[in-house]
């Protein structure tokens, strides 16, 4: 895990491919940056390439992905593989928003999006404490694993 020097992990966050929804997006980046969290903000538009490649350059800890134009599932497809071939094995990856077009039970999209090397998926509508809560959890496991690792 890669946490800057003062301790605050980094978070990537960004809305993918042609998708210009950035309300939530920002209020998210900006209760991360409240908790703790140092954030590189991408912006509307972003394609999966840029979301990777800002994260090898800042040595982020997570990446943040947001959709709600419901073309997710073709705009995150390969994410994995993105940040695998970048180096980024370990990075969490989140993806939020009404990532389908479609009425789908929220169980099948989440698998779908786990399925494709997610970590998590917050369904439309999701609290941003939510996403806190699943941040503290997750990157404290990822700690506790290197800890034993190493």
């Amino acid at each position: 895990m890669s946490s800057q020097p003062n301790g605050a992990p980094t978070v990537v966050t960004g809305v993918i491919g042609s998708d210009t929804h950035i309300v939530g997006n920002r209020i998210l980046s900006m209760s991360l940056e409240k908790a703790g969290y140092k954030v590189v903000a991408l912006g509307a538009l972003t394609p999966a390439a840029e979301f990777v490649k800002a994260a090898v350059e800042t040595d982020a800890d997570v990446i943040l992905v947001s959709s709600l134009y419901g073309q997710g599932e073709l705009d995150c497809r390969g994410f994995r593989e993105l940040c695998v071939e970048a180096g980024l094995d370990d990075i969490l990856l989140y993806v939020g928003g009404n990532l389908i077009v479609g009425k789908h039970p929220w169980e099948t999209v989440e698998r779908m999006f786990l399925d494709m090397g997610f970590d998590r998926a917050a369904a439309p509508g999701t609290r941003v404490e939510t996403v806190l809560g699943w941040l503290a959890q997750d990157l404290a496991a990822r700690r506790r694993a290197a800890q034993a690792a190493g």
